[in-house]
């Protein structure tokens, strides 16, 4: 079966650290995040779009904007929780597919920096 896969990305600069790195809480650091995000169709719609971009890009500025230039270990859930890459990852697809179901998402991935990353994907059901 053909399938289209659609990227959509943002950006934030944010502050953070991790409460237990190696035993100790880590001082305070910056990144520059980027999130990518995945979404999967199989069929196009009257228009030729397997979803509509903008609507993508503007829940997913939304979501960003929550943690651009903050100290993100002082924004929920992450003010009760270690703000790793992983658990800002799941962050971003639980919030983005509650906004968007009818999507198609797959993954989201965040960036903390250029060169390293955690991706968050969707289960696929049992067949």
């Amino acid at each position: 079966m053909s399938q289209y896969t659609l990227r959509v990305r943002s950006r934030f600069e944010a502050a953070h650290h991790l409460t237990s790195y190696q035993g100790a809480p880590e001082p305070v650091h910056g990144h520059s995040w980027e999130v990518e995000v995945t979404l999967e169709a199989t069929h196009l719609d009257k228009e030729g779009m397997a979803f509509d971009f903008v609507r993508i890009r503007s829940e997913l500025d939304e979501l960003s904007r929550r943690f651009d230039h903050r100290h993100i270990n002082e924004v929920p859930p992450f003010d009760i929780q270690s703000p790793t890459t992983e658990r800002l990852a799941k962050w971003f697809f639980e919030e983005l597919q509650s906004r968007l179901p009818e999507a198609g998402l797959t993954s989201a991935t965040v960036w903390e920096g250029p060169h390293c990353s955690a991706t968050y994907a969707a289960t696929l059901p049992s067949q």
